[in-house]
């Protein structure tokens, strides 16, 4: 995130990780990347170099719907990435440090929870850049490989449906009064109104693609979630994927479909699993992801806001949604 989190700073975060990780700090740089979570840059008396992560549980929705059961599922998550790291030899597996007590993400407060990992160099990803076809090939093989591994104990089930739907499908049914909550209130509202139909269909598209991927049976597999550019790391081995909160059991199209929606561009896929990507099955994950990012987006602009360069990017964010989901075409 840009901005800053409430009611938590460095003298905290110092405080954090000194307590639960042993980690004493001699240095701090706050660190604006990422969406959804805070980073900071920390250097420890020894020279050595983390990256501490600070995430708010009143917006981890797809860990769970209340800040005490998101902190049991991002808890979960963490568990998982970890296992894969030291029981499997995943070394693109970017998991965190444990803490002192064992668990590798801690409970601050009611709000926030906070995680370390070792910094690692290399060249963050983009959310938006499109690989080359041999470095899509490279992360299909990654992908592989997890899919292919036994997963952990507390891997976190999936829920199918998008996350915030009951609260989007609500506020389809409350456009006609005024939205107050800041700049982007409004503006949120008329795009919701001149849109509220296309929302309806991509809602009736989503049921009829999750029935039929339902009806197929597909075997579920440790996903990572969001294996896009943006959660991928070159370093001087090669890629590795990081921000691992939103693992889950799925089929893997969960995965493959942040890569291409095109069966053949997901060939080296099926040559190292043996198994072809189901057509079904990429653009029910598609379409997941378009309705996950409106509801997340309409809620933000309904809840008191400010104008913000995290509020500027939302905005934007919620506008390129809408697009895709006028562009989206089911099989």
């Amino acid at each position: 995130m840009e901005t800053r989190p409430e009611n938590f700073d460095e003298e905290d975060l110092s405080a954090g990780l000194a307590e639960h990780f042993g980690v004493v700090v001699h240095t701090t740089s706050y660190a604006p990347v990422g969406f959804g979570d805070y980073h900071w840059h920390v250097t420890d008396g020894d020279g050595r170099q983390w990256f501490a992560k600070v995430s708010d549980l009143t917006h981890k929705e797809h860990c769970g719907p209340t800040p005490e059961t998101a902190f049991v599922g991002l808890r979960k998550a963490m568990e998982t990435a970890t296992t894969l790291h030291e029981r499997d030899g995943l070394d693109f597996v970017v998991a965190p440090r444990r803490s002192r007590s064992g668990p590798p993400v801690i409970a601050w407060d009611d709000q926030y929870a906070l995680s370390l990992f070792p910094l690692i160099p290399g060249e963050a990803g983009d959310f938006y850049q499109e690989l080359p076809s041999v470095e899509r090939d490279q992360v299909l093989g990654l992908l592989a490989r997890l899919h292919r591994s036994a997963p952990p104990e507390c891997t976190p089930a999936t829920v199918l449906d998008p996350p915030g739907r009951a609260d989007l499908e609500n506020t389809l049914t409350e456009l006609s009064t005024s939205w107050t909550g800041g700049p982007f209130a409004e503006p949120a509202r008329e795009l919701a109104v001149s849109e509220a139909e296309l929302f309806r269909t991509r809602l009736a598209d989503f049921d009829r693609l999750a029935d039929q991927v339902r009806r197929d049976g597909r075997p579920q597999v440790v996903t990572h979630g969001e294996p896009h550019p943006g959660n991928l790391l070159r370093a001087a081995n090669g890629y590795l994927l990081i921000d691992w909160d939103t693992v889950g059991l799925a089929v893997p199209e969960r995965d493959l479909s942040l890569l291409s929606d095109d069966p053949t561009a997901l060939g080296r896929y099926a040559e190292l699993a043996g198994t072809d990507p189901d057509l079904a099955a990429l653009a029910l994950y598609r379409l997941r992801w378009s309705l996950t990012d409106l509801a997340e987006f309409l809620a933000w602009f309904r809840s008191p806001h400010t104008r913000t360069t995290d509020t500027d990017m939302a905005w934007k964010g919620l506008t390129d949604t809408v697009e895709n989901l006028r562009t989206f075409t089911a099989p």
